[in-house]
């Protein structure tokens, strides 16, 4: 399996953050097997095209809550990089369970 679970939609409360605020979030590298992602259909167009981050980040987005990561944004990307035999790839990582805890 290339995720750990596949999922249709986000079980953890909206965070609101912008593109700014996730391009504030350094990006580090996670293992696509520890990954949950929230959508259950891609776009085989946008798997296969290359230039499907010119507008956007060029790291994936997901949320860790309630001890699990989940996959909200880049779901092309991280299967492009199962495809291409990668075990881990490159996330912006929000901790939801943190920032909570902070009262934030």
């Amino acid at each position: 399996m290339i995720f750990k679970d596949v999922r249709a939609g986000r079980p953890y409360p909206d965070h609101g953050l912008s593109m700014r605020d996730w391009a504030r979030i350094p990006p580090r590298q996670i293992r696509l097997d520890e990954l949950v992602t929230t959508k259950r259909e891609l776009r085989l167009d946008t798997l296969l095209d290359e230039d499907s981050t010119f507008y956007g980040d060029l790291f994936p987005h997901a949320v860790a809550w309630n001890g699990d990561v989940y996959l909200e944004d880049g779901l092309h990307r991280a299967l492009r990089a199962a495809l291409q035999q990668r075990t881990v790839i490159h996330v912006r990582v929000l901790d939801l369970e943190h920032l909570r805890g902070l009262g934030t």
